[in-house]
């Protein structure tokens, strides 16, 4: 056996590589494990939930949109009725004011504010009782 440990003229044999162009390499594999019946239908469970809380949620906001477009619309009706109950007391006033002329001209005169006035009793009218 030589001497190689202090000896430089001594160089221990390299080893020969093979192929530099081809390099194993090594895939690492796992595999999922199936998930057991009980944590499936856990899954299930919390999923159905989550569906029927937002279900709930929705159903309720369609009915708060529903309820404010009604009252939109009522407003908004009520707002006509109100231009037309406007427009309907100028009609009466102008026709208040035009009920004295109108009387005069056909005839009529406006009684003096002390006297009576007596209205005969004609035979078709009775009172309530039928006396």
């Amino acid at each position: 056996m030589a001497y190689t440990r202090g000896n430089l003229a001594v160089q221990p044999k390299r080893k020969e590589e093979v192929n530099p162009l081809y390099r194993e390499k090594t895939k690492v594999v796992t595999r999922r494990r199936v998930l057991p019946l009980q944590e499936k239908l856990l899954y299930m469970m919390t999923l159905g939930a989550f569906i029927l809380v937002s279900a709930a949620l929705i159903w309720r906001y369609v009915h708060i949109y529903d309820l404010n477009l009604q009252a939109q619309k009522l407003d908004s009706e009520i707002a006509k009725s109100k231009k037309q109950i406007a427009t309907y007391q100028m009609e009466k006033q102008t026709l208040e004011q035009t009920v004295v002329k109108r009387a005069e001209e056909m005839g009529y005169k406006t009684p003096p504010v002390d006297s009576t006035i007596y209205v005969p009793l004609s035979k078709q009218v009775t009172d309530k009782t039928g006396n």
